[in-house]
């Protein structure tokens, strides 16, 4: 018999499944002991305090586990609609980079490549570090869905070949997220806006191609993360600001929360020490 577990989150996000099974930042209720499992899932550092409540909640219905990025556990085999919302994907785990303000590296490795599911949004941490043969095989996959493909986990634009561009033109694209952490991401995201310029693929005006841009983390200034979005913009691509938090989870300053605000479409985007960008559409695994 298939065991029944309910998946409880302290916050909602865009990749938060919503079936039947998942609650969101609440306790049982009036439910009974209908399912076997509780599992508590945390994206963010700063939300550990809230699982543990919510772990105590949960007690009297069943066995409780608390699991997710927030944790360090290493990931295991990817579960379609589990801790993700259906349509998400994820077909490997783990980055052969070590940034500095990433954990994915310390708790994931490197590359590990998972069998494939169908599914239109890639959220791999760096799936051009994957093998040839996995690559070809996930864009297999993405030319028979029937949603417009999104590569949230992103591509890191300093291993993007030219067949990535061609492949990348054979499907039906919705959006795709280059990142400029540091400056030596600089160069490669000129050459990889040169590459999707060559491949007929990087449009004026366009918004499917997008980039992370960093900001506010330590000995940063308005005055340089202000250049790395302009240049973000002549490399050819939609700048989304993100905002750099401590391991307390706060933003050095409401003075860049004001910097993030005035550049457009990155209004939301957060990144953490604790927790990279590409770690952000993980949930429980």
């Amino acid at each position: 018999m298939v065991k029944q577990i309910m998946r409880v989150f302290p916050r909602k996000t865009s990749a938060t499944p919503d079936d039947e099974l998942v609650r969101i930042n609440c306790g049982p209720g009036l439910l009974g002991t209908g399912v076997d499992e509780i599992h508590i899932s945390v994206s963010f550092s700063w939300d550990l305090p809230r699982a543990e409540a919510l772990a105590k909640m949960w007690r009297s219905v069943a066995p409780v586990k608390i699991g997710g990025p927030a944790t360090g556990q290493r990931s295991e085999e990817f579960v379609p609609g589990m801790y993700v919302r259906k349509g998400k994907v994820v077909t490997s785990r783990g980055c052969p980079n070590k940034c500095w303000f990433c954990s994915v590296w310390k708790r994931e490795g490197g590359i590990r490549e998972l069998p494939i599911h169908d599914g239109f949004d890639v959220l791999d941490d760096n799936i051009l570090a994957c093998s040839d043969k996995h690559i070809d095989a996930v864009f297999s996959m993405l030319r028979r869905q029937k949603e417009p493909v999104k590569f949230t986990g992103g591509l890191e634009a300093a291993i993007l070949k030219e067949w990535h561009v061609r492949e990348l033109g054979k499907i039906k694209l919705h959006s795709a997220y280059f990142a400029y952490d540091t400056p030596n991401d600089l160069e490669p995201l000129q050459k990889a806006g040169r590459m999707l310029v060559e491949g007929g693929l990087l449009k004026a005006n366009g918004d499917v191609f997008r980039c992370f841009v960093l900001a506010g983390y330590p000995k940063d200034t308005f005055g340089d993360a202000e250049t790395r979005v302009r240049q973000t913009t002549a490399a050819g691509f939609v700048p989304f600001v993100m905002l750099y938090r401590g391991e307390d989870g706060e933003v050095r300053s409401n003075s860049w929360k004001d910097f993030r605000s005035r550049w457009g479409p990155g209004a939301n985007r957060i990144v953490t020490r604790s927790i990279c960008w590409m770690d952000r559409a993980h949930l429980f695994e």
